[in-house]
């Protein structure tokens, strides 16, 4: 899938839900926020979120069984132009950053490879507490 072009009105509601989002939304928040724009079914918004996430527009959140818009940029093709995804969590605000660097991506992938592993995809999260948090905890 080369870009937002291609994507069907479905999956740009979905998209655009999510990056006017403040935070990450379970499938079940969009389909509510959704319903409106003609969506009726679960089925729907997880057909969307699984397009979505194979062109690399959205993230799962697995600890939280939530999804975010990706804050990184996209190529011409419509990729990444990074392989590992790793994410800082607040768990007292929700707040989530996404993070990435490409010579930590190319190290985890030298690393991986070296046990003969292939993997399909990597996401990191970090669970804790941000630091607007925890300078108000202070």
């Amino acid at each position: 899938m080369a870009g937002r072009e291609m994507l069907t009105k479905n999956q740009l509601n979905v998209l655009e839900k999510l990056e006017r989002a403040s935070g990450p939304l379970s499938a079940y928040t969009l389909l509510d926020q959704l319903r409106d724009q003609g969506f009726r079914a679960p089925l729907q918004v997880y057909r969307a979120l699984d397009t979505l996430m194979k062109a690399g527009f959205v993230h799962r959140l697995e600890s939280l069984n939530a999804f975010v818009a990706c804050a990184e940029p996209h190529d011409h093709h419509g990729h990444q132009s990074h392989g590992v995804t790793a994410f800082a969590i607040c768990d007292k605000c929700g707040q989530v950053t996404e993070l990435s660097d490409e010579a930590m991506s190319n190290r985890l992938d030298q690393w991986v490879g070296s046990t003969g592993f292939v993997p399909n995809r990597a996401v990191i999260e970090f669970r804790g507490t941000c630091a607007k948090c925890a300078l108000l905890a202070a």
